[in-house]
């Protein structure tokens, strides 16, 4: 299978990024436990930048970059890459659905009726940027196809859960400024039509849908991903204004916005009897979800979707690869931890789902890389005997 190069410089840089983002994770939950903890945390919380603080901006600022990033990659996706023929698109598709409804429906099962019923939608979501950094980690045993499909797993996943954002962790909306939003998403629309192809009026006219998607009660990062498709993707080549925008943010995106994001998120103060959270109901939904919800559900829809007739699986692929996979799609972090914030409003329940989401993608993580190496040695092995 042959890799583009946005493909390669995406998966690389995630790849990167993801290692990165592991080291930013340890050393923020060792200074948040430090005796600097609490100047740290309240370095996050308290340090006011127009009235809000550095976390506020991370989260609702810097993240929208990285929802823009994920919507230009969507948008390939679908236009040139493995989303953009219909059968090759079906099977990641239907995997992701899997990937999405049974972590969610074992969360509801074990918390239906309480207070904690709210974070069904944190289970649901992949963290392109672990999932592939612990996928490198194999190296060049790993056949393409099966980055490919771990990608556009990834990708769907995303999508599913900025559509779960959208319409269950919105408390209140105000429709001036939603119309406001969405009035500068359509004039944007118009100028991709007139085929304008200068960044300049797509990015001011991002910052406007930004300022009022955050004043409308709808979550402000979500213009990031409208902006993606109201930019201008014309043959998708190196000349292309989605391709420029998309290449240039690989790298901040990677390098500054996730690790910043990782850094304000997972300051976690371990106190005692932190351990006894991981028995409730809420540790246990999100655990199980992650961790074996996952990979069923991927297993699952995917199976059904094959043995139905209705897709086949990808070439050079079987399915203990996806299998495989289906661990790697249990590392929730980011989006995860994201939808962790809008589901509570307690530090008790945020503490307890953000070492829960660590604990099951360390678990996730671990298991898919036992696991693929296992395959993929033992393929590389059975190769070799027939050359």
């Amino acid at each position: 299978m042959k890799l583009s190069r946005l493909f390669k410089d995406f998966f690389n840089s995630e790849k990167t990024g993801g290692i990165i983002l592991i080291c930013c994770t340890c050393l923020s939950m060792i200074l948040a436990n430090s005796p600097a903890g609490e100047h740290y945390i309240a370095f996050w919380e308290n340090e006011s930048i127009s009235g809000h603080s550095l976390g506020h901006w991370v989260n609702d600022g810097l993240m929208a970059i990285f929802f823009l990033l994920i919507g230009l990659e969507l948008e390939r996706e679908v236009y040139a890459g493995e989303l953009s023929n219909f059968k090759n698109a079906l099977f990641p598709v239907l995997c992701a659905m899997g990937g999405v409804v049974v972590p969610a429906g074992i969360y509801f099962a074990f918390n239906a009726g309480s207070p904690t019923v709210d974070g069904a939608g944190i289970p649901m979501a992949t963290d392109i940027a672990f999932a592939i950094g612990i996928l490198s980690i194999l190296g060049n045993k790993v056949p393409p196809s099966l980055k490919v499909f771990l990608t556009a797993l990834a990708v769907i996943d995303d999508l599913c859960a900025i559509i779960v954002i959208a319409i269950f962790y919105t408390n209140s909306i105000s429709f001036l400024y939603l119309s406001l939003s969405l009035g500068i998403f359509i004039v944007l629309l118009v100028f991709n039509r007139m085929k304008i192809r200068n960044l300049i009026p797509y990015l001011i006219g991002g910052v406007g849908m930004w300022y009022f998607m955050l004043h409308s009660g709808v979550h402000a990062t979500l213009s990031g991903v409208l902006l993606a498709f109201a930019i201008p993707f014309g043959n998708g080549d190196e000349k292309s204004t989605s391709y420029i925008l998309q290449h240039f943010l690989h790298k901040p995106v990677a390098f500054i916005i996730i690790p910043l994001f990782a850094l304000a998120n997972t300051c976690i103060v371990f106190n005692p009897g932190w351990l006894e959270g991981l028995y409730t109901n809420e540790s246990i939904g999100i655990i199980g979800g992650l961790a074996l919800g996952k990979p069923i559900g991927i297993l699952l829809f995917g199976a059904i979707a094959v043995f139905t007739g209705i897709c086949s699986l990808p070439a050079g692929l079987k399915w203990k690869h996806i299998g495989g996979v289906g661990f790697l799609g249990g590392i929730g972090f980011t989006m995860s931890i994201f939808i962790t914030l809008l589901a509570f409003n307690d530090e008790e329940h945020i503490s307890i789902a953000k070492i829960s989401i660590i604990f099951a993608s360390l678990i996730s993580a671990v298991l898919g890389l036992i696991l693929l190496n296992m395959i993929l040695k033992k393929q590389n092995a059975e190769s070799n005997q027939i050359d």
